[in-house]
């Protein structure tokens, strides 16, 4: 017989908290539907990682570095509205790059998924 899939099984349940879903995500969830939610969930937490990075960073290096010639200044709030748009075309180019090729390993074609189940990954993802 089959063992049936309990998200209380998946790789990353330790100790102290064991299993952490206080929000019941779970609980009604099928395999498919959490392993989607754990895709976002890290991909979700490495972007907010950057952005925390980023914004540190800023704060620390401000106008001594040589990738904005020094004209970004400032309180790092206030960076975004300096930054030139061209580095966020750039930026917006290589997010977008990324997440495409991230798709096409990760997710089935939805030409090859049945309508009322979008997003789901390939089975060795």
């Amino acid at each position: 017989e089959l063992a049936r899939f309990r998200a209380e099984d998946l790789a990353g349940v330790v100790a102290p908290l064991g299993f952490f879903d206080p929000a019941g995500f779970s609980d009604k969830a099928d395999e498919a539907t959490m392993k989607r939610y754990r895709e976002a969930e890290l991909t979700h937490g490495r972007v907010a990682m950057l952005a925390t990075v980023g914004f540190l960073a800023g704060e620390a290096v401000e106008s001594k570095t040589f990738i904005f010639n020094g004209e970004v200044t400032g309180p790092a709030i206030t960076h975004l509205a300096q930054v030139n748009p061209v580095f966020w075309a750039l930026l917006g180019a290589g997010i977008g790059a990324s997440e495409f090729q991230r798709a096409k390993i990760g997710f089935v074609e939805p030409e090859n998924v049945p309508y009322d189940q979008p997003g789901q990954l390939r089975e060795k993802y």
